[in-house]
């Protein structure tokens, strides 16, 4: 199976082709930005393509990060992911962003717990966390840094993603919390191979929002009324 992987989730836009059982990607480009994802995605997938013998038609699934991270950044990719598999007739699949933070720890031998943190900001994050062979000990949701850290208890944790340094911060007297792999944005191949291992029925492309938008529209005021 041969998997193209789209992340725009957080700042950064990223694209990989990856072969079931291949050990490095087919082809794969990466940008971090912090604006600009619409403008930069649909010409980083043309180049990436333009990489791969075969093209689109030797495509099976498209994968995209559906969350958590930006409300735009979500919606790009997922829209992008869908009118590819739409147009060629290919299987869709959701990648979890927290997820794809923690994959790359959860391959290495260790009986710590992995944590995965996007700071959410307002001294928030969104967390999840892993214990061995990847069990989910807590599924993605939003919370404090307090919070989160009370949830790892007096713990061994490897912390990954931009918000593993607020744990850290946080639990300075608690649990043990060593920040490892920190990045601004997941690792596209992880992208990619989580979505080559999704079951496409469990893994729906759609949008994660763990909560609402900072940024509302302005609330329907009464129009005057005129009177004759």
């Amino acid at each position: 199976m041969r998997i193209l992987a789209i992340d725009t989730a957080l700042p950064a836009v990223s694209v990989c082709v990856l072969d079931e059982n291949a050990g490095e990607p087919v082809a794969m480009e990466s940008l971090a930005m912090e604006k600009g994802h619409a403008e930069a995605l649909l010409p980083m997938i043309e180049r990436v393509m333009a990489g791969v013998d075969g093209g689109f038609a030797s495509l099976d699934r498209v994968a995209a990060t559906v969350g958590p991270g930006s409300f735009t950044g979500i919606r790009i990719g997922v829209a992008a992911a869908r009118g590819i598999a739409l147009a060629r007739g290919l299987e869709t699949v959701g990648v979890s962003t927290l997820a794809a933070f923690a994959a790359p720890l959860l391959t290495q031998e260790s009986d710590s717990i992995v944590a995965a943190a996007i700071d959410a900001r307002h001294g928030r994050v969104y967390f999840s966390a892993y214990g061995p062979a990847g069990r989910i000990l807590t599924s993605p949701r939003i919370l404090t840094v307090r919070d989160a850290c009370r949830l790892l208890g007096g713990s061994r944790v490897r912390a990954t993603g931009p918000g593993a340094i607020l744990l850290r911060d946080e639990a300075s007297s608690g649990a043990d919390i060593v920040p490892v792999q920190i990045s601004a944005a997941p690792d596209i191949v992880a992208v990619a191979r989580l979505g080559l291992a999704a079951v496409p029925d469990n893994a729906p492309i759609r949008p994660v929002y763990l909560k609402a938008p900072d940024v509302k529209p302005p609330a329907n005021r009464t129009s005057p009324v005129v009177t004759a």
